[in-house]
């Protein structure tokens, strides 16, 4: 493998782990803030992905966009809905929003599983075109996918320290006191929700966009790269600030991504890349937890050592 091919695949990387960075930062909003796990995430990626693909394909490529974004909005609503409003478990109200979105999703894309969109005018085709004669204009997916990231990075940072922000913090440490407090943890929870949900589509949208066709499978398994790009990002940034937190679960995102490259590149079969999704999971999960163990062992086998056993 020549230098060429390794920037061009670290180039790929780091593209795909902006742009899937933002439905990091939604479980980073609904899972690390709220404390919601949200298991409807793989379903809503997919929902902003079809919704934002059939706008472009209308000739809207601007306003695929925002519309991605709201249909990932009342998505979240209705998750939250479920769980605040009708009694049903956190878990268990994503699974059902998840199943039904899949029905939902083929009755967008027009009853079909596949989109192409080879020949659709895109944001990231606009900006190849403007970039067109500049030095930059091999690296229009990497500016979209950095403007994306960073708009909703400062978005958390100053929304989060908001009244609303900090109550959706407080609920997620501790709902009593919220309660206690005349803020209604339900609409808090609905809240963080429909906006953490909004992100999730909107990556699906832009992912979409950047390769340009979209299949029914698009987001099976987000929730499991998103978990385990968090948790990596933990390692790197997990005490700071929320904009220094907000970048560490970005950094995972594009860590993740490298290590499924690199993975790849081993002419690995299809069907064990989701092994690898596993075990990387299972490592930035288990990780912190057998860190701490150990010290914990070592003294075990030297007292062990010094018994004689």
């Amino acid at each position: 493998m020549n230098l060429g091919s390794v920037l061009v695949l670290g180039q790929t990387a780091l593209e795909l782990g902006l742009i899937s960075s933002l439905t990091v930062l939604a479980l980073f909003l609904s899972y690390s803030m709220l404390n919601v796990c949200d298991l409807s995430t793989d379903g809503c990626f997919t929902l902003g992905a079809t919704v934002g693909a059939v706008v472009a394909l209308a000739g809207h490529p601007w306003l695929s966009i925002p519309a991605a974004m709201l249909a990932g909005m009342l998505s979240g609503f209705v998750t939250a809905l479920l769980q605040t409003k009708m009694g049903i478990d956190s878990l268990l109200s994503g699974i059902i929003v998840n199943t039904g979105l899949y029905s939902i999703n083929i009755a967008v894309m027009g009853n079909s599983s596949l989109l192409n969109m080879n020949k659709t005018e895109t944001v990231f085709t606009w900006l190849k075109r403007a970039l067109a004669g500049t030095a930059l204009r091999d690296q229009y997916k990497l500016l979209v996918a950095l403007c994306a990231v960073a708009l909703v990075i400062v978005f958390l940072a100053l929304f989060l320290r908001t009244r609303l922000g900090l109550a959706i913090r407080a609920t997620g440490n501790n709902p009593d006191m919220v309660r206690s407090s005349s803020i209604n943890p339900a609409f808090t929870t609905i809240v963080g929700l429909v906006i953490a949900n909004a992100f999730t589509a909107l990556s699906g949208c832009l992912l979409a966009q950047s390769q340009k066709s979209v299949n029914i499978d698009i987001g099976t398994g987000m929730v499991t790269v998103a978990l385990a790009s968090l948790l990596i990002g933990n390692a790197f940034l997990g005490k700071g600030k929320i904009p220094a937190r907000a970048i560490g679960a970005v950094l995972g995102a594009i860590v993740f991504r490298l290590v499924y490259t690199v993975a790849l590149r081993f002419n690995m079969p299809a069907f064990m890349l989701k092994l690898v999704s596993a075990v990387i999971v299972i490592i930035a999960i288990a990780g912190p937890y057998l860190k701490t163990q150990l010290p914990l062992m070592k003294r075990r086998l030297a007292h062990r050592a010094g018994r004689g056993d």
